[in-house]
Parts: structure tokens; C-alpha cells; sequence
């Protein structure tokens, strides 16, 4: 599935589109044991078509090349585990050579894209026709509380420079802060470089203003280095406080309502039929004639979230790669029913909203990979439908 921008006049590189990426999919969303990012290749290297896949297999680099792709954005990171080399002769040491060889830079968004919004997990929602609520692992961003003062006359710019680093934006509301007027006083010294006032000219009063705003822990030295470029005083004056949480609208997993409510036999009927298809299918643990309203979806392995459901008023749990054990004492202590799907059949539709959010920003063609990447080939034997006893 191949797109292109109507506007190719301008050079794209490398560089753009990661830009464009972590905008849409904030690296600091990712997992601490996540490796996300560029992987390989030039950021400066001009980029004309940019392909999307899940994986990053043989298979999926050779019909990279074959597109002519620039650029490869895939979910799960190649190098998510260590290795000792990359050599030609390798598994991961091969696929890498052949994207160097062939000019095409990899990217992954992984954690960070489950989490975002919208993002892998509100893709998977919005298909299974589920509202994708709040998430089922909410990530509270830590926040730094400043302070500052400076003459009423150079306000203006300092606040424009930490507003610019990324300080002061609240839910949907940008260059928020408060400020009201204090009078400071100071007596610069003879070695001193004042900018009101004279070295050694004995004590000085001026009219300014305190301007309090709030900016994410993790661009701390960002807004630091803002400020004090752009504040015209020879040593500043301010303050940092670790402050609450921001808003925890981000998160792994969704929580929501079913636009309509059926059975699990007919939503699991519905999984089926609305994700891609896979040797592996689609199975449900529960009664099948039990009514869903109330789902939790996790796009990927989910099965660490049993006991958090198990707490939680849903009515099902759509997740992928579940286990013997967990979901059986899950049901055993009356759990809800729980449909499992191919890990790659939860994520794939992601990599459509990806090539999207990349055709916004930068002018580049973009191909959606379909190369079945789920690793199962053969599903045979098996009964249907049988309730859970």
C-alpha cells in the first residue's frame, strides 16, 4: 500500500522524519528496557519513500528495497537485545548490512508508540469498535514547579525562551504561566557587569516580575539553558521545585466501552473478523454467551496484566501471546474472559497510523508493508466453542 504526498519540492531527510516520529510517538514514553529510535543510518541522508512493517525481517528489507525506500520505520527495535557483532554472517548483522548496503535508515517506536496518544493501543480500540478510554497503566510525567524574576522590560523575551524549550504547556493550553510584580534590589560590586546599574555604584531597586510555570523534570536542563541564555541579568535568579504528576492520559493499554454490547462469542467472532488474519486466529477464555460492554485492550504481550484485571469492573480483556497458567487462575478466581490474538495481528494496523503521521508532517511516499510477519505458519486441529467448564 503505497501513498504520496502531492508536495515533493522540498528535501526531506533522515532527521525530518524521526522528528516527525517522536513528536507523534515521545521516546520518554518508552519502557526503561526499551531500545528505540534510529537504529541505523545517516540523519542527514535525503529520504524520497518511507516504508512501515512491524518487523524488521529479511523479508520485510528486501521489499523495502524493492519499493525504493529511503526508510524503513518498524515497531519492534532489530537490536532490542544485545549482540556481540553485527557481522554480514550474523541473523541481525545481515539484515543490517543490507539496509547499509542499500541506503535505507531504520527506526523503531515501540513502547513509546503503545503508550502514546493515539498511538498503537487506540488503533486496536478503535478497530474492535471499543472507545479508547483511559489507559490500563497510566504514565504520570514528573514536573519541575520555577521561578523566576526579571525587569518588566526584557519579560516578554525570557518568557518566549522557556516557552520555547517546552515549559508551560498544560493539557491543551500553551505558555501558561502566573507572574505579578515584586521590587528587587541588589548593589553590584566594582568586578561586577550589572545590567542596570554601574559596577560599585552602590544599591540599586528595580521594578520586576516573578513569573511562575511548570515544564517536564526530563527537559529540565532545556528550560535552564533557555532561561539563562535569554535573561539579561549577569547571575539569575530562580528556582526549581519537583512538583506532582502531569496528567495521566498516556499509558499502556485502553479502557473502554463496546459500541454496542454481545456475547463473547460474537466479539471474539468480531476480533476475528476485524484484525488481520493469521495462522494463529483468534481464541477466548470464558463463558462464550457472557454479555461485553466494558473492554481492556493491551496491543502485544498482556498476560502481566491479568491481576490488575481481574481487580478491575470489565467485562473482557483483548490482549495477545497468553499462557496456560495465568489465564487459568485468572477464570479460576473469577476473573473476566479474555480473548487472545497474534501479537502481530494486534499491532499491525499501527504501522497505517505511523505512515500517516508521517505524510502530515514531512513530503515523502510511504508504503505500508503486508508481509505477514507472525512467525506461526502451520493452526490445525482444535474444537470451536467450547464452553468453559
Amino acid at each position: 500500500m503505497t501513498s504520496q504526498n502531492s508536495d515533493a519540492s522540498q528535501a526531506v531527510t533522515v532527521a525530518d522524519v524521526v522528528g516527525a516520529m517522536e513528536q507523534a510517538y515521545p521516546p520518554h514514553l518508552a519502557e526503561d528496557w526499551d531500545k528505540v529510535g534510529l537504529i541505523c543510518g545517516d540523519p542527514s541522508a535525503t529520504v524520497r519513500h518511507v516504508a512501515f512493517a512491524l518487523d524488521c525481517t529479511d523479508a520485510v528489507v528486501d521489499r523495502a528495497i524493492a519499493d525504493g525506500a529511503q526508510m524503513l520505520i518498524v515497531h519492534h527495535p532489530l537490536l532490542l537485545r544485545g549482540v556481540n557483532s553485527v557481522a554480514a554472517n550474523t541473523p541481525k548483522g545481515r539484515v543490517i548490512h543490507k539496509l547499509l548496503t542499500n541506503g535505507i535508515a531504520l527506526f523503531s517506536a515501540h513502547t513509546n508508540a503503545d503508550s502514546a496518544r493515539p498511538g498503537v493501543n487506540d488503533k486496536l480500540a478503535e478497530l474492535l469498535g471499543v472507545h479508547p478510554g483511559r489507559p490500563l497503566r497510566p504514565i504520570e510525567e514528573p514536573l519541575d514547579k520555577w521561578g523566576f524574576t526579571v525587569p518588566l522590560t526584557d519579560a516578554a523575551a525570557v518568557k518566549s525562551a522557556v516557552f520555547a524549550a517546552g515549559a508551560g504547556n498544560v493539557g491543551e493550553y500553551e505558555q501558561a504561566c502566573y507572574e505579578f510584580p515584586v521590587k528587587g534590589q541588589f548593589a553590584p560590586t566594582a568586578q561586577a557587569n550589572p545590567h542596570i546599574g554601574t559596577a560599585g555604584g552602590g544599591l540599586e531597586t528595580v521594578e520586576e516580575l516573578r513569573v511562575e510555570f511548570i515544564a517536564p523534570r526530563r527537559l529540565r536542563e532545556k528550560v535552564r539553558t533557555a532561561l539563562l541564555q535569554a535573561h539579561p541579568y549577569e547571575v539569575v535568579a530562580y528556582d526549581v521545585a519537583e512538583s506532582h504528576t502531569g496528567p495521566a492520559d498516556q499509558g499502556i493499554g485502553r479502557v473502554g466501552e463496546l459500541d454496542s454490547s454481545m456475547t463473547l462469542r460474537e466479539f471474539a467472532a468480531r476480533v476475528a473478523e476485524r484484525l488481520p488474519v493469521t495462522r494463529w486466529g483468534v481464541r477466548a477464555a470464558g463463558d462464550p454467551e457472557a454479555m461485553i460492554r466494558t473492554v481492556a485492550v493491551a496491543s502485544g504481550a498482556g498476560d502481566s496484566f491479568l491481576t490488575q484485571i481481574a481487580k478491575m469492573d470489565v467485562d473482557c480483556f483483548v490482549t495477545s501471546d497468553l499462557r496456560h497458567h495465568p489465564v487459568d487462575e485468572h477464570l479460576r478466581m473469577g476473573g473476566c474472559p479474555v480473548i487472545d490474538t497474534a501479537h502481530w495481528a494486534s499491532e499491525f494496523p499501527w504501522c497505517e497510523q505511523a505512515a500517516a503521521v508521517v505524510q502530515k508532517k514531512v513530503h515523502v511516499a510511504t508504503t505500508v508493508i503486508d508481509i505477514r510477519t507472525d512467525p506461526w505458519t502451520v493452526h490445525t486441529g482444535g474444537t470451536q466453542d467450547e464452553v468453559h467448564g
